[in-house]
């Protein structure tokens, strides 16, 4: 079998978090390639979504900032080009605070700042063994049109998203049975849409057939959130638009609807002030295994099917969407939930409930524990779903990165070590600890210890991690 090359990192993954951990791992002094089964760089960000939490959530309920690093330098980044919008705390929406970008322009971005930072890329390049010595992972092999060729490191860093590196170096994991797990989606995005008609229906039916997701905290009223809505003047404002429940229940009655999700979408920005609406809850099909390519394909062919429904339903019943037209289709699914590695340490609900702190941290994040998507016509469901307490937020440790079992391996991203409530699949989290595992990555390198060995002393990646911008101390 051919060699490819030898590398000190090898990220596994060209997602959100993979991005993440390529950059944060060459910035640390590591010589770094990036191997992507696709040709393009972005996963849930712009292949898969946007999601519309894309840039939530970076500051806590008391508005302290809590992401930072590359998750914030990217958003710098596109609103200096003209490419994003500021982040935005509207009142009624304590502690969830949104910042929408351009996904596209966001795609073009993180190839130059691949060339920038000196990172290898590895592309049309899926993964289909690993390279094993004991319990120690020296390698993975790829299958492209260049045939089977090995890829050698010092350390690799599983970012595929669902663990599947993780999963073949036999590194435990725990994954729900598929009828139990949340159900997969396939974005879309239209145009055309009469913004004034989308704010009129909102301000009328607020709070009766519109959700305004006011943060409960507040103990507004009824009459104080229909005031204070009176005064939106653009969509940007409200950003997450749900609800229309009386159009939804008439068109579901007639034939026109599908049972599997609720009626809603974000906005997305695009060049000279246009907005767009992005539809990323309107196919979901549940009962899926994503480690089942059956399942996999399966849903999307359901998926397309629903997307079909959607796009008659919202010209023929969403007011201001008269006119609406298609302009994207993700190309593949957005998967919700998947497997999730077992590390040193696993992440629990208790944890977030009580905004932990943890000597070893490596990010933060202020998501809830508890809530979950659901394929019927209330999208979302989750029991006994709590918060950080106190406004905060809780600390993400370096040792739900380190899988049990196997040496010289990193887990970046969503199938880092949590209970299912816990689960840190939104795409900034995913960003955050991607960082933390390309820098982590890079330290073990230079130190010449194995990611396991670095837990007894982790000043030198939290001081890397800092330089390079991410917040690790000094908030709730």
């Amino acid at each position: 079998m051919e060699t490819y090359g030898t590398y000190d990192v090898i990220v596994v993954g060209g997602g959100t978090s993979g991005v993440a951990a390529a950059i944060a791992s060459a910035r640390a002094g590591a010589n770094t390639i990036l191997v992507e089964q696709l040709g393009v760089l972005g996963g849930q960000m712009n292949v898969s979504g946007p999601p519309g939490f894309a840039y939530a959530y970076m500051f806590n309920r008391r508005q302290e900032q809590i992401i930072g690093g590359i998750v914030e330098e990217t958003h710098k980044r596109l609103l200096d080009e003209g490419h994003a919008l500021p982040h935005t705390m509207p009142d009624f929406r304590v502690g969830y605070d949104f910042a929408l970008v351009d996904p596209d322009y966001w795609g073009l971005m993180i190839f130059e700042m691949m060339e920038e930072s000196g990172v290898h890329l590895l592309l049309h390049s899926p993964v289909v063994e690993v390279i094993k010595e004991g319990n120690g992972l020296k390698g993975v092999v790829v299958e492209n049109v260049s045939g089977r060729q090995a890829v050698f490191g010092k350390v690799i860093v599983d970012c595929t998203g669902e663990g599947h590196v993780s999963a073949r170096a036999g590194a435990p994991y725990e994954q729900v049975p598929k009828d139990e797990l949340e159900p997969h989606t396939l974005s879309f995005t239209v145009d055309g849409v009469d913004w004034d008609k989308v704010l009129k229906y909102a301000k009328e039916n607020v709070g009766v057939d519109f959700n305004p997701m006011v943060n409960r905290s507040l103990g507004w009223t009824e009459e104080q959130i229909k005031e204070r809505f009176q005064k939106i003047r653009s969509p940007i404002e409200i950003s997450n638009f749900m609800g229309y429940y009386s159009i939804r229940d008439e068109a579901l009655a007639k034939g026109d609807w599908h049972p599997y999700s609720g009626v809603g979408f974000f906005i997305l920005p695009r060049e000279n002030g246009v907005l767009q609406a992005h539809f990323q809850h309107s196919s979901q099909v549940g009962n899926v295994d994503p480690t089942d390519v059956r399942d996999l394909t399966y849903c999307e062919i359901e998926c397309r099917k629903q997307v079909r429904i959607a796009l008659k339903f919202i010209r023929k019943y969403l007011p201001g969407f008269e006119n609406a037209y298609l302009t994207r289709v993700c190309p593949e699914l957005r998967i919700r939930e998947s497997r999730r590695v077992m590390c040193d340490y696993k992440l629990v609900k208790q944890d977030v409930a009580d905004a932990k702190k943890f000597k070893d941290v490596i990010g933060k994040s202020g998501f809830s524990s508890g809530a979950k998507h659901v394929a019927n016509v209330n999208t979302l469901g989750g029991v006994d779903v709590v918060q950080p307490k106190d406004g905060g937020s809780v600390d993400i440790p370096y040792r739900c990165l380190v899988p049990q079992v196997i040496e010289n391996l990193l887990v970046g991203g969503k199938a880092i070590s949590t209970d299912r409530d816990s689960y840190c699949r939104f795409l900034q989290i995913t960003m955050v600890t991607g960082q933390a595992a390309g820098v982590a990555a890079a330290v073990c390198v230079k130190k010449g210890v194995t990611p396991r060995q670095l837990e007894k002393d982790v000043t030198e990646l939290q001081e890397t991690l800092v330089k390079q911008g991410a917040i690790l101390h000094g908030t709730y």
